[in-house]
């Protein structure tokens, strides 16, 4: 009697043991959540904004079952440790793509400043070829205020593209890239109402 009672007191011993050593996967948890600090330091919410949000779900995810397995006496963190370790290594691998994509955005407003400055100039070339008239006088006036205005704003994009908003800068540049296209468009549609009938484009 002495002996089963003894052995059973082991038993329910050595079963608390092995429930007690089930831990939560706090360093990997905390691994994941540097790499995702690393990846924000980066600008991944600008860069990998979507890779980051999932990043972001899916340890809020693991945290989930973590306070599943807390909750239970049989502890079992496994699924958790898994996810975690998912985690970290999802970001690091979004990680890896955001100096390319930098890269990307740079050249990409680097040339919509050049687009920019290209279609102003051609705005600029065509202003000093039209028609300049006493009934044209106040269309040219308008015509060289808004082509100041898109030339003002212009070092604007290279304000962006120096501290290293690309995305902005692209935005900016387009915007007036448009402007200044539309503006030759006015002014050509000027100079054909100029012409003499018989030399007006068909």
């Amino acid at each position: 009697m002495k002996i089963a009672l003894k052995s059973l007191v082991i038993a329910v011993a050595a079963v608390a043991l092995l429930a007690g050593c089930a831990k939560p996967p706090a360093e990997e948890r905390a691994a994941a959540v540097a790499a995702i600090d690393s990846a924000v330091a980066m600008k991944a919410p600008i860069y990998a904004a979507d890779e980051l949000a999932k990043a972001k779900k899916d340890l809020a995810a693991a945290d989930a079952e973590i306070k599943i397995q807390d909750d239970k006496f049989w502890k079992n963190y496994d699924k958790a440790k898994e996810m975690v370790v998912k985690v970290k290594a999802d970001v690091e691998a979004f990680k890896a793509l955001i100096p390319a994509r930098i890269e990307a955005a740079k050249k990409a407003a680097i040339e919509a400043e050049a687009a920019a400055k290209a279609a102003l100039e051609e705005a600029k070339a065509l202003l000093a070829k039209a028609p300049k008239g006493k009934g044209t006088r106040a269309d040219i006036e308008a015509f060289a205020a808004d082509l100041k205005g898109v030339e003002d704003a212009m070092p604007g994009v290279a304000t962006k593209i120096a501290g290293e908003d690309y995305f902005g800068a692209t935005d900016d540049a387009n915007n007036l890239k448009g402007k200044a296209t539309a503006v030759s468009a006015q002014i050509q549609a000027a100079i054909e109402k100029a012409k003499p009938a018989g030399k007006k484009k068909k």
